[in-house]
C-alpha cells in the first residue's frame, strides 16, 4: 500500500482555506448566532421588525442550536483535516461539507430566488450565508475535481 500524500503537498490555497479561514469564519457565525441573536434575526429576515424584547424563547433555542452546529462544523473541519494527511479522508470529509453547503443555500429559498444572485442587496448575514458559502462550495468542488492537485497516478509513481 502506498503511503498517503501529505497535506503539505496540498496547495497553500486549500490549506489556508480549509484549515484556517473557513473554520474561523464559521466560528464567528456561531458567535453571532448565539450572542447576537436579535441582530442575527433582524438581518436574516429584514422585512420582519424585531421586537424590543429580542428573540422569543423558541427563536433563541433554534439560534443556539444553529450556533452549536456552526461550532461543530468549524471544529470538525479544523481538527479532522489537521489530524490526517490522507487525501481520501479530505475528499470524503469535504464532500460531506459540500452536501451541507447545498442544504445551507436551500435554507434561504423562502426569501425568493433573487436573493441568491442580487449580491448588491446582501447584508452581513447574506454575505456569510450565501457569498461565503459560494466560495466554500466552489473551493470544495475544485478540490474534489483535483484542480491544482497532482493527479493520484503521478503521486503514486513519485512515491
Amino acid at each position: 500500500m502506498a503511503p498517503a500524500s501529505t497535506s503539505s503537498r496540498l496547495p497553500l490555497l486549500y490549506r489556508l482555506f480549509f484549515l484556517y479561514i473557513e473554520p474561523v469564519a464559521t466560528a464567528v457565525g456561531a458567535y453571532y448566532a448565539h450572542f447576537g441573536q436579535k441582530d442575527y434575526l433582524a438581518m436574516t429576515v429584514p422585512s420582519l421588525s424585531p421586537t424590543p424584547l429580542g428573540p422569543s424563547k423558541v427563536e433563541s433555542i433554534v439560534l443556539t442550536q444553529l450556533a452549536n452546529m456552526y461550532l461543530v462544523f468549524a471544529l470538525n473541519e479544523a481538527l479532522v483535516l489537521r489530524a490526517t494527511s490522507d487525501r481520501n479522508v479530505w475528499r470524503i470529509f469535504l464532500l460531506g461539507l459540500l452536501i451541507a453547503d447545498f442544504g445551507h443555500l436551500y435554507s434561504v429559498n423562502s426569501m425568493g430566488l433573487q436573493t441568491y444572485w442580487r449580491f448588491w442587496e446582501w447584508n452581513a448575514i447574506y454575505w456569510g450565508n450565501l457569498g461565503f458559502v459560494y466560495v466554500g462550495a466552489l473551493t470544495r468542488i475544485c478540490f474534489l475535481l483535483d484542480v491544482g492537485l497532482m493527479s493520484r497516478a503521478r503521486t503514486r509513481k513519485s512515491l
